[in-house]
């Protein structure tokens, strides 16, 4: 499918089927985030794939959303890899794993899976919950999946400002 009509056909989704995601698409996926351009190539994200029970039920612990989700990606980063402007010494790496989240879910979309970005979870609760994540930031939590049977769009899905309202030409 091409670029403008796969971003404009995704959607967050919040009803999964049981049908696990298959390793080869899973592989797919985690090279599109292995991809993802970062501030000078430092590559600060961490991706981590919770797909056995216990590991879901502990993220669905730290969420304050659950979808029932055959599989989870964790994405973070580590902040001491992560690229510092020099001028006020921000940190980028919250934008670079901001960008791999978006490649996963697009080529998650383009596999015919369906994702969601989850932003609420408690991530003190997290880094306990999962220790190999220690020393890094966590940004979110993707629930991937096939779509369930009904599964649909949120009803503002479609609803945007005009496009003359977000950009200004100067």
């Amino acid at each position: 499918m091409d670029f403008a009509t796969l971003s404009a056909a995704r959607y967050s989704l919040r009803k999964f089927s049981d049908r696990p995601v298959e390793p080869e698409k899973l592989a797919v996926v985690l090279e599109a985030a292995h991809n993802a351009p970062t501030a000078h190539n430092n590559q600060p994200q961490r991706v981590f794939v919770l797909q056995s029970r216990e590991a879901l039920e502990k993220a669905d612990e730290c969420m304050d959303s659950h979808f029932a989700p055959p599989m989870i990606l964790a994405v973070a980063y580590d902040p001491e890899v992560a690229w510092k402007r020099a001028q006020d010494g921000k940190n980028h790496g919250e934008i670079d794993a901001s960008i791999a989240c978006a490649q996963i879910m697009l080529q998650a979309a383009d596999l015919g899976l369906g994702t969601t970005y989850v932003g609420m979870f408690d991530p003190d609760k997290l880094l306990a919950a999962f220790p190999e994540m220690a020393g890094l930031v966590p940004i979110a939590l993707i629930p991937i999946g096939y779509p369930a049977e009904g599964a649909h769009p949120a009803r503002l899905h479609t609803t945007r400002i005009p496009l003359e309202e977000m950009v200004k030409t100067l």
